[in-house]
């Protein structure tokens, strides 16, 4: 469970690393930029389900 946390912090770390860089600028996002970020979105989402299932077996 540790580096399923672990991993879920890195992913949410870089996603924000992301979105406060393409804050500097004034124009839009590139297309590749706004893809990373909903790319890491769904993993996040996905490591998130996998953690969720493995805290419910862990009460079983």
């Amino acid at each position: 469970m540790d580096k399923l946390e672990a991993l879920l912090n890195r992913l949410k770390t870089r996603q924000r690393d992301l979105i406060m860089e393409a804050a500097q600028y004034d124009t839009r996002p590139a297309d590749s930029t706004l893809k990373r970020i909903a790319e890491l979105e769904n993993a996040i989402a996905a490591v998130e389900v996998v953690a969720d299932e493995e805290r419910g077996q862990r009460h079983r």
